[in-house]
């Protein structure tokens, strides 16, 4: 690989074939060079799980003829993906990580639960700047064509000027035509959360199942979070860091009588 341009790893949580992830492909490659090392199969909602009870698979694969980079298929999560491709695949770090076109939102109290952007908190863990992209349509079929103009903006920043240490940027495109889009907005998380409901059934041999369910409620009134950029028709840009210290407790905290 010509060391004059980044090396880019390129990863989702929908699988290597999913049409997000091919969008995102044909961006980077005018951006750098890149490996993709991306699950075999559906990995959302995985979080940040890692595989360590089983045995991992990271086969090379050939998705698309025409493509002349290098593609492997991992059995594992969005974060087992970083690890193998930085620790096994790679000769070098990666100059950026990226992971997506996400089929679906990952705004908001999401990213919580996130496989992409798991795998984007995996590769700043390890130093890479990293950005996670979502678009805000759950279908298969969904038109990541209008997506594309931003994601290459938005990367082309982050090429230039990196990301401080400990910081990922989580980018959520809403589901418009590009002339709709009204421009990016850098934002904070939204107050939101789920309402969840379990539909509880019975099998043909008298076992209780039950399907996950719920809706999700945005309790956040505030004009600068990324759930009102969204529906105002903006890119939302909101920078995640994964210490997950509370910072403003600290004090408090350390004035309760916890050695009494």
């Amino acid at each position: 690989m010509s060391q004059e341009k980044p090396l880019i790893l390129v990863t989702n949580d929908d699988g290597i074939t999913a049409p997000g992830i091919r969008a995102l492909i044909d961006v980077m490659k005018q951006l750098g060079d890149v490996i993709v090392v991306a699950p075999d199969s559906p990995q959302s909602g995985m979080g940040h799980a890692i595989t360590i009870s089983d045995t991992l698979f990271c086969d090379p694969v050939t998705v698309k003829e025409n493509y002349k980079h290098k593609e492997y298929s991992c059995s594992g999560t969005p974060a087992d993906c970083v690890k193998i491709a930085t620790q096994e695949i790679l000769h070098r770090k990666p100059d950026l990580c990226v992971s997506g076109i996400n089929h679906g939102s990952n705004s908001s109290i999401n990213v919580i639960y996130s496989g992409t952007m798991s795998a984007a908190v995996e590769a700043g863990i390890e130093g890479i700047p990293a950005i996670g992209f979502s678009l805000l349509d759950y279908s298969l079929t969904a038109d990541f064509e209008p997506s594309k103009k931003f994601v290459k903006r938005i990367t082309k920043q982050v090429l230039k000027h990196g990301l401080p240490q400990g910081v990922v940027l989580n980018v959520n495109l809403p589901k418009l035509k590009e002339s709709e889009i009204k421009g990016i907005k850098v934002c904070r998380q939204a107050n939101a959360r789920w309402e969840e409901e379990f539909d509880k059934r019975t099998n043909p041999q008298g076992r209780d199942y039950y399907w996950l369910s719920g809706r999700f409620v945005n309790e956040d009134e505030g004009e600068d979070s990324d759930e009102h950029a969204l529906s105002q028709g903006y890119v939302s840009v909101v920078p995640v860091q994964f210490d997950l210290t509370a910072h403003r407790f600290l004090k408090d905290l350390n004035s309760w009588d916890l050695n009494d």
